[in-house]
């Protein structure tokens, strides 16, 4: 778990044999319904590709950047989760479209309208099931603006979507089948109310496998499942074993008994997360807690007069794995504990 010599650090390292498990896992998991991942977990082409071979309907990308580089690699079914405001980027939007089947997501008639200038646009609506970030309250209030909406020339009302982002507060295995329920049934009933059969498509990682099963979802677009993190350990739906993303880093210092410094800080772990208790994994190391990032450095706790020496390797799991993707221009693929290739993060930066 410590080698890899010929890789520098600090490196993002991926288990190739990890990531081919997950994803044939949750491609079981969704069998009957599409799975859409999302690209942004990862950024890589490559791992898309992977994800399509294996079942996947097509990928989620959260921005057009993340989308031009996914068609660029032969992904031709797309659904951009994330509105479109402003001529550069329709611009883009409209080139896009020549390239690939794209659907976008949006919660006004404003963007509708804005999106419906790139051409017909087929388009999910999204809402509110409890994350209060985009769309409105399921029920009345977006069945009002899909009937606002799909009264845009060109535009053309597909299905609704969710996230279930405040999944990642459950404290227990039946809050997340629960929150994964509500997910898909406010978007169920919803479709219903409107009287139109419409998609359902649901997300998160954590709630993906509950809500695969729950009657009239259609679709599901986890992304974080392909790696798994901290956070999915914390949830209870990863093991340390599921773990594919880590940050290998070299110990550089040991100032006191009970401290130990690494070369990676949040300038390769990112800051989410920063403080709570098991936020960074030490795998394979219960013994170890890292305490805090400052840029370049990583500090962490040890029983004193023990842990690691100075040049020791060690691998940390990131609280999310999700922004420390968008850290590394590359990682590096590993098979049986021996470095296998590099792969391009080639989505990285990719924010507009």
């Amino acid at each position: 778990m410590t080698g890899y010599q010929e890789i520098d650090t600090p490196a993002l390292i991926v288990d190739l044999d990890v990531v081919e498990a997950n994803v044939a896992e949750m491609a079981a998991a969704c069998r009957g319904i599409r799975l859409r991942p999302h690209i942004k977990s990862h950024k890589m082409p490559e791992l898309a590709r992977l994800q399509l071979a294996a079942g996947a309907s097509g990928i989620t990308c959260a921005k057009l950047g993340e989308a031009e580089v996914m068609a660029d690699a032969g992904c031709d079914d797309i659904l951009l989760a994330y509105p479109i405001f402003g001529t550069p980027k329709l611009d883009r939007l409209r080139a896009l479209k020549e390239r690939a089947r794209v659907r976008v997501s949006l919660d006004s008639v404003e963007i509708a309208e804005q999106v419906a200038t790139t051409g017909r646009t087929e388009v999910f609506v999204e809402v509110d099931t409890g994350l209060r970030r985009l769309g409105r309250a399921p029920g009345a209030p977006t069945v009002a603006l899909l009937r606002q909406i799909a009264k845009v020339p060109g535009i053309v009302v597909a299905g609704l979507l969710t996230h279930a982002g405040h999944s990642y507060s459950a404290t227990s295995q039946e809050e997340l089948r629960k929150v994964a329920e509500r997910e898909v049934l406010d978007l169920v009933e919803t479709a219903a109310l409107y009287g139109e059969e419409l998609e359902i498509s649901v997300g998160s990682t954590p709630t993906a496998r509950y809500g695969a099963v729950v009657e009239g979802v259609t679709e599901v677009r986890p992304g974080t499942y392909i790696f798994n993190d901290a956070n999915m350990i914390r949830l209870g739906v990863a093991t340390e074993d599921t773990v594919a993303a880590r940050i290998l880093t070299t110990v550089i210092a040991r100032p006191a008994p009970d401290r130990f410094v690494v070369d990676a800080g949040s300038k390769s772990l990112t800051s989410d997360g920063a403080g709570t208790p098991g936020w960074i994994l030490v795998a394979g190391r219960p013994d170890l807690e890292m305490r805090f990032l400052s840029e370049e450095h990583g500090v962490g706790r040890c029983r004193p007069g023990e842990g690691p020496a100075i040049g020791d390797r060690l691998e940390l799991i990131p609280a999310h794995c999700c922004p420390v993707s968008n850290l590394f221009d590359v990682a590096h693929g590993v098979r049986g504990g021996r470095f296998d290739h590099e792969l391009l993060v080639a989505a990285r930066g990719r924010v507009r």
